[in-house]
């Protein structure tokens, strides 16, 4: 079942900007994160895996990285490079610039999309993103939120909260960068409810795309141990499609969703299960959309059960 019918899709978006497929390039800058350099924590949050995702990719240069992904696809002739691994903020402008220069130099690359924290956003890094799509890159600033809630962000040691997001979309915003903020669904101790207000939150604030997630349990984090002992207890895979497909219709139509889901591999990912193909879940919240109405139907009506 076509997602694109009933949602609008990074996918789309792109092909409708540029004419073509625009294949997105996952890159790894060599970049840490606050919350592992001692900072603020030395442990990550609860729900990422302690080992070092992205290490073997930031030993070679982005421009080899971006080769090597080439590689890996056929179906495009154009690129966005993400800096995805870590926190891709999180160096000296200096450092940013050498990197994001290098991406932007390569033959067909057409923007960068940058994967950070709320609170490693500085105007130096900012601007430095502005000044990219002011020569005419598509440029994505990526913000994990996770959550609206900052007791959750407490529990899964998340290192900052609310306020810190807000605080960096205006910022992004009065440059005229672009927003994609990222939300998981199924954290510790959060109910449907407090999903759908992180979602009208989001929205509220202002955002240009979402990339929404399931909780996933993977190996190395702190989650892994707590699922072990059974204090966590992963959405099934017809609740989060059910859930991403109500959220969806309450989003309104021009708002790009970058994903709708996720996946991860053994021996990565532990739980829950449904997380290892990929288009089972897609199909899932396709079927829901096309019974129940696309993005943006629900728009102006109560949430199911208000």
């Amino acid at each position: 079942m076509d997602l694109t019918r009933h949602l609008h899709t990074f996918g789309h978006y792109l092909k409708t900007r540029f004419g073509e497929k625009v294949h997105k390039l996952s890159l790894a800058g060599d970049f840490t994160c606050p919350n592992r350099d001692g900072t603020l924590d030395r442990g990550g949050c609860t729900f990422c895996d302690v080992r070092s995702f992205g290490r073997d990719a930031a030993a070679l240069s982005i421009a080899d990285q971006i080769a090597r992904e080439k590689h890996k696809t056929d179906r495009a002739r154009r690129y966005l490079a993400y800096f995805q691994a870590y926190t891709s903020t999180y160096a000296e402008v200096a450092t940013l610039k050498a990197l994001y220069d290098e991406a932007a130099a390569q033959r067909d690359v057409i923007g960068l999309s940058v994967g950070t924290r709320p609170d490693c956003v500085p105007d130096s890094a900012l601007d430095l993103l502005a000044g990219y799509q002011q020569q005419g890159y598509e440029i994505w600033l990526e913000l994990g939120l996770q959550t609206a809630h900052d007791a959750t962000q407490t529990l899964i040691r998340r290192g900052h909260g609310l306020a810190d997001y807000r605080d960096a979309v205006q910022r992004a915003h009065r440059r005229g960068l672009k927003v994609c903020t990222h939300l998981i669904a199924g954290l510790p101790g959060e109910n449907d409810e407090q999903v759908r207000q992180t979602l009208a939150t989001v929205l509220d604030i202002g955002v240009e795309g979402l990339k929404l997630h399931p909780l996933m349990i993977v190996r190395g984090s702190r989650m892994a141990a707590q699922y072990r002992r059974g204090e966590i207890a992963p959405l099934t895979q017809e609740h989060y499609a059910a859930l991403a497909a109500e959220l969806i219709r309450h989003t309104p139509p021009e708002v790009v969703y970058h994903r709708v889901s996720a996946t991860a591999q053994a021996p990565t990912l532990i739980a829950p299960a449904w997380c290892g193909p990929r288009w089972p879940a897609l199909q899932a919240i396709a079927a829901n959309l096309a019974a129940s109405g696309p993005q943006g139907s629900a728009l102006g009506r109560p949430w199911p059960g208000n």
